[in-house]
């Protein structure tokens, strides 16, 4: 495996990673957003990730990883009486996004502190990359 394929597989990592910590902020921005109808309020949003391989051969290849979807989560929305609230349905329920504060903040830290690991994965590769050029002086 080439540095330069560290680097590709780092990078990958980084941006699937930043698709997480996006699906996060808009979640936490949505958790108090209500709806008329079950169907009609916000529900959470995972990104589902995939390893591809790439130049498979019997001593070397190439891996990544690729965002293969956004799964919206089946987790019902739970139901409030609040006659007062313009989004009520005529019986007077709101119904309330399912996201969980505490699961969307475990989420963004270990999105976070995965997206800062492939940081120093780059900049060791790129530090080894320097210190090979460096060989020929």
């Amino acid at each position: 495996m080439s540095m330069l394929t560290a680097l590709k597989i780092s990078s990958s990592a980084m941006t699937a990673q930043m698709t997480r910590l996006n699906t996060t902020a808009s979640n936490l921005a949505n958790m108090d957003v209500v709806g008329s109808t079950a169907d009609g309020a916000y529900k959470a949003k995972k990104p589902i990730f995939k390893t591809m391989i790439e130049n498979y051969t019997s001593d070397n290849f190439e891996a990544s990883v690729k965002v293969n979807g956004i799964h919206v989560s089946d987790r019902p929305n739970a139901k409030s009486y609040d006659p007062s609230n313009p989004a009520a349905n005529d019986d007077g329920f709101v119904f309330m996004s399912n996201v969980n504060s505490i699961e969307e903040m475990v989420d963004m830290t270990n999105a976070s502190r995965s997206y800062q690991t492939n940081v120093e994965v780059m900049n060791a590769t790129k530090k080894m990359m320097m210190s090979t050029l460096q060989l020929g002086k």
